[in-house]
């Protein structure tokens, strides 16, 4: 009996996505760190990563700078994907990476928008769309934290909203605004009805992070843990390979509000990210304390939440100009 040929290794940019996966990196983090990884071996005339080293990641760093004139976090970002690639990947840790001329980094402040500018936009949105652009104004979401909203996650009782696994992979609380209280029930009765037809259909079965679908085998199917906004069409897991319905994907909520805020027919160029400033500044602008704000938004530093105080609705710094001086 011939001897069997051992199958091929695995391809570079799979180590990377199972790399990933084996930590709980998210999907968009992976993408990105494989991304750059094939960038950065694409820049350097396919040459693999194992013959190459610090002056090599040197390089395409300052490339990203100076020739792709490249946001200081897009590069960093391109740091951490091959300091990853090369420490938990190729087993070779680089040192320090000297004289990498860094992308620049201008302070920029956000776009806030008023509170008649707020309503403007929300009623240029359609229903579900609106309720969204309403959890991000009313309770400080992020987009994405919005979108990862689980049934759980609400809690009508307590008037809280709960962000699992926030930017830093932090848990907070937040509040669930009285306002939206009735619509989001009667939108939750709506996704509960698609649920059931999903179940009867032999989908139904949603996501679970961190292996929860072998801890809670029968959890993936209940209602608790849907998306509050799911997709509205069923799709293909791209790791497992399971159809099921995920969350509504980010690009439509945008696209939605970026439509919404050319109806207003608004003078700024406001995003969904926009709402998230404006609950900042106008919790300020009502007095409250700012590490209560720093708390609500889940921020690291208080430093991060002082930026909120330089848009405050006050004029330049609160000094009032000598033009309108009497």
């Amino acid at each position: 009996m011939s001897p069997q040929t051992p199958p091929n290794p695995p391809r570079l940019l799979d180590r990377v996505r199972q790399a990933c996966r084996v930590r709980h990196y998210s999907i968009r983090t992976e993408d990105a760190y494989a991304d750059w990884a094939e960038r950065f071996i694409r820049f350097h005339k396919i040459r693999h990563p194992d013959t190459m080293a610090e002056p090599e990641v040197n390089a395409f760093l300052t490339h990203l700078a100076v020739e792709r004139n490249v946001a200081a976090s897009t590069q960093n970002q391109a740091l951490c994907a091959l300091l990853f690639l090369y420490e938990n990947v190729l087993g070779r840790p680089l040192n320090r990476i000297e004289g990498v001329i860094r992308a620049n980094q201008p302070k920029r402040l956000p776009v806030v928008l008023t509170r008649p500018e707020v309503r403007l936009v929300l009623s240029k949105l359609d229903d579900t769309y609106r309720l969204m652009a309403q959890l991000m104004y009313g309770s400080g979401l992020r987009l994405l934290e919005c979108l990862r909203l689980r049934v759980k996650d609400i809690d009508f009782a307590a008037s809280e909203i709960l962000v699992r696994e926030g930017k830093g992979n932090k848990d907070r609380r937040t509040m669930l605004p009285a306002a939206l209280r009735q619509p989001l029930r009667a939108h939750l009765d709506g996704v509960r009805l698609q649920h059931e037809k999903d179940l009867t259909a032999g989908f139904g079965r949603v996501f679970l992070p961190h292996a929860l679908d072998r801890k809670l085998p029968n959890a993936a199917a209940e209602f608790i843990w849907q998306y509050v906004f799911p997709s509205a069409k069923i799709s293909t897991d791209p790791r497992s390979g399971e159809k099921r319905r995920h969350h509504a994907h980010e690009s439509a909520i945008s696209k939605a509000i970026t439509e919404a805020v050319r109806l207003a027919k608004l003078p700024k160029r406001a995003t969904s990210h926009s709402f998230r400033h404006s609950f900042a500044t106008h919790l300020l602008e009502d007095g409250y304390d700012i590490r209560t704000v720093q708390e609500l938004l889940g921020h690291e530093s208080v430093e991060t939440t002082m930026i909120y105080t330089h848009v405050l609705n006050k004029g330049g710094y609160a000094v009032k100009s000598p033009l309108d001086e009497r």
